[in-house]
């Protein structure tokens, strides 16, 4: 099940100069996070910029991460889209780079109803590959209600969800009505619940800067270690949290930077962060790593 574990929602890194994908660094962070005991990656996520990559761009982005990625380490891509028709190509594509599974919103322009997100993910799951459904009606409007999972579920098109509304009795919730459906905790700053509440995998953000951390927390919690999970929460918590605000890719990639790694410049309409906030973010990332974590 490759959607299980830690997966991390990949930052893309673009050259300063014109914003061009870096397909070198790429590969080398899809390494160095299967190095440090994350299980997979997620390319093309809303962390990795997707609204703004051509076609082209995008497909040379799963290729580049399906490369990359050493024996039993998922590439588990985005195929989120406008319409059923583009969503289902890019299932394709996914299977013809060899991906195990992949990641899904509803309809991201159009405010579905129950019936029109049934008929997209219907669409998607022509296409032959595990569906996990991403749950995020911040951005798309559209709540993936336990309900609607439970419809998704028992009619095969889903084997799981990224579960991203911050409320975590959702978790409860989707276990007694789709117990066969796997959650999967989707906003950094409420993984430790969501993984105490019986979630099985953790799709996030800030392992892109501190993956080894990330890691030890994920299995504290599984494992039902609050003795080391809870501290390292709390420490990890003032990063985490932006993963929820609108700034959350500008932030992770400044992060990024300041661990030493390659985050770089995003696209517009992204915006660099105020200085204050970004800051902020190097100053925590710095006490973070001086006190060990990495």
């Amino acid at each position: 099940m490759p959607w299980r574990g830690v997966l991390v929602a990949t930052a893309l890194p673009l050259r300063p100069a014109d914003r061009s994908i870096d397909h070198d660094a790429y590969a080398a962070h899809v390494r160095w996070l299967a190095a440090n005991g994350c299980h997979g990656v997620v390319p093309n996520g809303s962390l990795g910029e997707y609204q703004v990559l051509s076609p082209e761009e995008r497909a040379a982005v799963v290729r580049t991460a399906a490369q990359a990625a050493p024996p039993g380490f998922a590439v588990v891509p985005g195929v989120s889209a406008y319409g059923a028709d583009e969503t289902r190509r890019w299932v394709e594509q996914a299977g013809e780079a060899g991906c195990p599974a992949v990641m899904l919103l509803p309809p991201t322009a159009y405010r579905a109803d129950d019936t029109a997100v049934l008929a997209h993910y219907r669409e998607a799951a022509r296409a032959g590959l595990p569906i996990v459904a991403y749950n995020n009606p911040f951005d798309t409007r559209v709540d993936l209600t336990p309900a609607l999972l439970r419809r998704l579920h028992d009619e095969g098109l889903i084997v799981a969800v990224k579960e991203f509304s911050g409320d975590v009795r959702r978790a409860y919730q989707i276990r007694e009505l789709a117990p066969g459906l796997d959650v999967l905790a989707g906003a950094d700053d409420v993984a430790l619940e969501l993984l105490l509440a019986g979630a099985v995998g953790w799709i996030g953000g800030f392992q892109n800067a501190l993956p080894a951390s990330c890691v030890r927390l994920h299995e504290a919690a599984v494992a039902g270690d609050l003795s080391t999970a809870l501290p390292l929460y709390r420490a990890l918590h003032p990063l985490l949290r932006w993963d929820s605000r609108t700034e959350f890719v500008q932030a992770i990639k400044l992060s990024m930077d300041a661990a030493g790694r390659v985050g770089g410049p995003s696209r517009p309409p992204r915006q660099p962060l105020s200085p204050a906030d970004a800051e902020g973010i190097r100053t925590v990332t710095g006490k973070l790593i001086a006190a060990g974590h990495h």
